[in-house]
């Protein structure tokens, strides 16, 4: 059997960003769970603002074709006003069931607060609708200027939780999908 595919999608254009640095974990992670890895930093690619006349702008189909190629996909965020990032939403955007269905899907999200667990509720209902397999651990990183420092969370128990979905990743890359769901066979949106 080959090595599974594992991409991480870092919903954030900050420099500095805390959702890069827990990404990057997690597939170092999952790296050493016998994983090849990428990351996909959305600061490199060009991505106007999603038009469905226009699904082929900028850089989406190298985005696109990121995805695809993938056996899992972790989706990293921060927490913007309760809920995911903009520039990921944008992303997702591009993506539909060629790029999602049936794969395996972890999430993360990010916090300067103690609340992350919305966006990822968000970010669940999404996959839903593409009819992924998200993986029912999840990772937060609440107060994370305090987690993270010099580029690395050293916060013991959030590197667990992130080291965690990392190793899930790998494990659960060719799970046996289930049925489409209820939300996905509903979802003309991905095929509008």
């Amino acid at each position: 059997m080959s090595r599974p595919h594992v991409v991480g999608l870092a919903g954030s254009l900050r420099e500095g960003s805390y959702t890069r640095v827990g990404i990057s974990r997690a597939l170092d992670a999952a790296e050493e769970a016998g994983a090849t890895t990428e990351l996909l930093d959305l600061r490199e690619y060009d991505l106007p603002v999603f038009d469905a006349d226009h699904r082929e702008a900028g850089d989406a189909v190298a985005l696109m074709d990121a995805i695809y190629e993938a056996d899992t996909i972790l989706l990293g965020t921060p927490v913007y006003h309760g809920s995911y990032s903009a520039p990921l939403k944008n992303a997702l955007d591009y993506c539909g069931f060629d790029e999602f269905e049936h794969k395996t899907v972890g999430l993360l999200a990010v916090a300067g607060g103690g609340f992350p667990i919305t966006a990822l509720d968000h970010l669940r209902s999404v996959c839903r609708s593409l009819n992924c397999w998200v993986i029912p651990h999840q990772a937060a990183i609440p107060r994370a200027r305090n987690s993270i420092e010099d580029g690395r969370i050293v916060d013991e128990a959030i590197t667990e939780r992130v080291d965690t979905l990392g190793e899930e990743a790998v494990t659960y890359a060719n799970i046996e999908p289930d049925p489409p769901c209820f939300e996905s066979t509903e979802n003309i949106g991905a095929d509008d």
